[in-house]
């Protein structure tokens, strides 16, 4: 297991390298790692490698018994932290939605010094095989019913961080890459819908949304980034519970 882990690594190393060397884009390198130590060999890895920026995807789930909120929180904090200091390519943290207070947390996470946050991460979803009483993965990819957490949290959060928002998961073709920005996100990730299409789709996503750009009279993503943030609405309360009422209200069902 250890070789194996061992050549992975250096098959992940060589990937940035030679990337870095062909293209004219830059090289986000991501990187998930089980131990704590293990997070600040990698950060310093993929630098070495030629990475012009490193995305932290971090996950601890929330079912230590014995942990509180706040014990969770200062180990993300602390663990950035530490990073941040180890590296000197900007640092963007990919986090998940579990948290008590995930706006005050995100907000908060955001001062640290980082250069973006990216919304949300994906994890293991376990399923049961009741035949062969087995754990089994329920979904490895995702679709595009994903998409409406992080877009609820890329509207609320938008304009309110000190760094860069970055809008991921769900987003399978060019109108939800057109909503997310609308939301407010500075940069929208994709990848599901890429293993499903293949590279070249992006060129269709960027081709929708031009056309769309066209049709609206924008000339660039700034003309409209943002429009439909939270923060610029009118009325802020469409973004919370009260939109669930509302479609409710005036519904009648039969409970017989």
């Amino acid at each position: 297991d250890y070789k194996i882990k061992e050549d992975n690594i250096k098959r992940y190393l060589n990937l940035i390298t030679e990337a870095r060397k062909e293209l004219t884009i830059p090289v986000v390198a991501s990187i998930n790692c089980t131990c704590s130590h293990e997070w600040l060999f990698f950060a310093k890895k993929v630098q070495d490698a030629g990475a012009d920026a490193l995305e932290l995807n971090l996950f601890i789930p929330p079912s230590d018994f014995s942990k509180e909120c706040i014990d969770i929180e200062n180990i993300y904090l602390e663990m950035v932290e530490k990073i941040r200091r180890a590296v000197t390519i900007p640092v963007a943290v990919k986090l998940s939605y579990y948290f008590s207070n995930l706006a005050a947390f995100v907000k908060k996470f955001s001062e640290t010094g980082i250069q973006g946050l990216v919304l949300f991460n994906r994890f293991f979803h376990p399923d049961i095989d009741i035949e062969n009483f087995k754990i089994v993965p329920s979904s490895v990819l995702s679709n595009p019913s994903d998409l409406p957490i992080s877009l609820r949290w890329t509207t609320i959060l938008s304009g309110r961080l000190g760094c860069d928002l970055i809008a991921s998961t769900g987003i399978h073709d060019s109108d939800a890459v057109i909503k997310q920005l609308l939301a407010g996100a500075n940069a929208v990730q994709v990848t599901s819908t890429l293993f499903k299409h293949g590279i070249k789709y992006i060129e269709e996503l960027n081709n929708g949304l031009k056309s769309w750009m066209k049709k609206h009279n924008f000339e660039k993503l700034d003309d409209f980034r943002g429009k439909m943030s939270q923060v610029n609405s009118p009325n802020p309360a469409e973004y919370e519970r009260v939109q669930f009422m509302k479609y409710f209200s005036g519904k009648e069902y039969d409970l017989d």
